[in-house]
């Protein structure tokens, strides 16, 4: 097995108490006792649910870990500063806000599939770091900031998914 298979285990496994228990918050009937990462990532309707109550700073913290991103670009993108960061990360049970919590969990979704098409997360952040033709000649990572963006990423991802590149 792989250490990136491994890895997605160990997260899976961590991450999944927390899913749950925001399944619980909203009793999700239509799901499993036990779900993964990356079932909660494609459940719209429990990301509806979660981003309205708001990421925990351990759930994002478990995100943040399984992602090639730094504190100073996380930051960046959820256009706070690293000392804000650093101070929700010493609150206990801090909840970022709902605008947040929506970019945090677009990252996710992004760092998710990255990581299963490139099957490697240093693989995954040199393409992240490097201008795309498809993407106007701009790197992948630069378009990550607003949603339209994170589509564009997102629709070039499922391109090289299927070995169609432009």
């Amino acid at each position: 097995m792989s250490s990136l298979k491994k890895n997605y285990i160990d997260f899976n496994k961590e991450v999944n108490s927390l899913v749950n228990e925001v399944a619980a918050v909203y009793k999700v009937n239509s799901m499993k006792n036990s779900i993964t990462y990356s079932d909660f990532l494609n459940n719209k309707m429990l990301i509806v649910h979660s981003i309205r109550k708001g990421i925990s700073f351990s759930f994002f913290n478990k995100i943040k870990n399984n992602s090639p991103f730094s504190d100073i670009e996380w930051a960046n993108y959820l256009n706070i500063s690293t000392k804000s960061l650093q101070r929700y990360k010493n609150q206990k049970k801090f909840v970022f806000k709902a605008i947040h919590s929506e970019k945090i969990i677009e990252l996710a979704e992004v760092t998710n599939f990255g990581n299963e098409v490139f099957d490697n997360v240093k693989d995954f952040y040199s393409w992240l770091n490097t201008s795309s033709i498809a993407l106007g000649n701009m790197k992948p990572q630069e378009l990550l900031k607003n949603s339209y963006g994170k589509e564009m990423v997102m629709d070039e991802l499922h391109r090289i998914d299927h070995g169609i590149f432009i």
